[in-house]
């Protein structure tokens, strides 16, 4: 018998008025949903895949507040267990690795507040908003630092270029670069990463041991 089965029964189901269903439109509506399905998970394991290569975005962040003490003039110097205990990923990075933040992703790079910015690690003070000015680089840049005596400089050659790298005098964080292209009256332009700073409101520095420095906030 060489007649086409399926198209005779169809015809028989369709004059009883039965709905007829072939064999190969009952296996597409099965494929169907299942393809989907496996389209679908496959797209997920590769958008997963990729977030997973691409790692966390990190931009520095304050400290826990059960990590700000009394500022009393004095740092001991803490353990590689202590630092890691204490900072953040990025944190750790910047100060200790000699890593750099992201331009324009980190807490202090348009930050208009007036009061002081000290060294994470240590507390000492570093610099102050009213040498603080826009200079367009995405980073925290100063005119000068509060003291020069707070800050050490050493001859910074990686990337194949010669640069100013600033470190703080306590407790050796790195900070950031100083370069000869500032604004009156110093020229200099003293950029620093967020992430090795912790800024204290002027509101705040004498409850933190910072009083002596708001002669820099008087007329």
């Amino acid at each position: 018998h060489t007649g086409d089965t399926s198209s005779a029964a169809s015809d028989v189901y369709k004059r009883q008025g039965h709905p007829f269903t072939s064999g190969r439109e009952i296996i597409m509506k099965f494929i169907k949903p299942v393809f989907a399905l496996v389209l679908l998970s496959g797209i997920g394991a590769i958008i997963l895949k990729v977030s997973i290569a691409a790692g966390p975005v990190q931009t520095a962040t304050l400290p826990p507040d059960e990590t700000l003490t009394t500022w009393t003039g004095e740092y001991s110097p803490l353990s590689d267990e202590q630092l890691k205990a204490r900072l953040t990923p990025l944190q750790y990075e910047v100060t200790q690795q000699e890593g750099t933040e992201r331009a324009f992703s980190n807490p202090y790079w348009d930050n208009k507040q007036a009061g002081i910015y000290v060294d994470i690690v240590s507390g000492e003070p570093l610099f102050s908003s009213t040498d603080k000015y826009k200079s367009g680089t995405g980073w925290p840049s100063f005119t000068r630092p509060i003291t020069e005596d707070s800050l050490e400089t050493h001859t910074d050659t990686r990337f194949f270029m010669k640069r100013v790298e600033l470190k703080s005098r306590m407790a050796g964080s790195h900070l950031g670069h100083v370069f000869e292209d500032g604004p009156q009256p110093t020229g200099l332009r003293y950029c620093i990463n967020s992430a090795s700073l912790r800024f204290v409101p002027r509101a705040e520095m004498a409850e933190q041991g910072y009083a002596e420095y708001l002669y820099l906030f008087e007329d």
